[in-house]
């Protein structure tokens, strides 16, 4: 089976190349250059006070399921789940597999968004974490599967000096040392990125090997409040969950619903 993974990073290099080539990495830092002194929310801090720690997912298609909701609107839905009760909200940019944009942060925020924004992308080179925060991101996903330590060594302080913070994702053993890195939150992917087969089990068997105290996020395959809360009980503070809200009729009442029976 190709890894999937592999695939999106291999398309992700290239994609980058064609960024820097329509514009260049010195005239991208000029323009973020104007807003690096205004802060942005912390999502940490969000996701730490929160007593629901829902990050709602702003995800049209993915390369496992097709077409989740291909007429999403990032005007609407992003707003509705902050109106609805979200602690912060992952918006995806990934356009070739996810069918994302960047402009979608920036319409989110153009419609009335102002909690936390997370950049859910696939974070390699530095020219991204401009792009991140020139439309809006208060942070970006690192993942670890992804990249070598000493790269998201490197990243992780590029995205602090731009005021940023880094949500880092880990999803098996071989992946904890990168925890050392010390990111603003540690995410536990349930999702196996080479393979797309997602298991909750993940999350519970990997969360004491986190440091104690940090601000831990379960990442996909979440569609129960019960699951929630035996998730709080080992530590987590933050939950990203996506498809299970955007398959809904009214992603954001669906979300205020499932906060309900939390």
């Amino acid at each position: 089976m190709t890894d999937i993974l592999e695939e999106i990073v291999a398309h992700k290099r290239i994609e980058i190349e064609t960024f820097k080539q329509q514009q260049p990495m010195n005239q991208l830092a000029k323009q973020v250059e104007t807003m690096v002194d205004s802060a942005v929310p912390s999502m940490r801090m969000a996701l730490t006070e929160s007593e629901s720690g829902i990050i709602a997912e702003f995800k049209r298609r993915s390369p496992s399921k097709g077409w989740i909701k291909k007429d999403g609107q990032p005007e609407q839905i992003p707003l509705s789940y902050q109106q609805n009760g979200a602690t912060a909200i992952s918006i995806l940019t990934d356009t070739q597999y996810f069918g994302g944009f960047d402009d979608y942060i920036i319409k989110a925020r153009q419609s009335g968004v102002t909690i936390p924004v997370l950049y859910k992308n696939f974070v390699i080179d530095e020219y991204q974490l401009l792009q991140a925060r020139l439309c809006g991101a208060s942070a970006v996903l690192l993942i670890s599967a992804a990249l070598s330590k000493e790269r998201c060594k490197t990243l992780l302080y590029e995205a602090h000096q731009l005021r940023m913070e880094v949500l880092l994702e880990m999803h098996d053993e071989a992946e904890i040392d990168y925890a050392e890195l010390k990111p603003d939150m540690y995410g536990i992917n349930n999702r196996h990125l080479g393979t797309f087969v997602t298991d909750v089990e993940t999350s519970f068997r990997l969360s004491e090997m986190l440091p104690d105290g940090c601000c831990k996020v379960s990442e996909s395959g979440i569609s129960n409040p019960e699951t929630v809360k035996e998730l709080r009980a080992v530590g987590f503070r933050g939950f990203l969950i996506g498809e299970h809200f955007m398959r809904a009729n009214a992603p954001g009442e669906e979300l205020k619903q499932f906060i309900k029976r939390l």
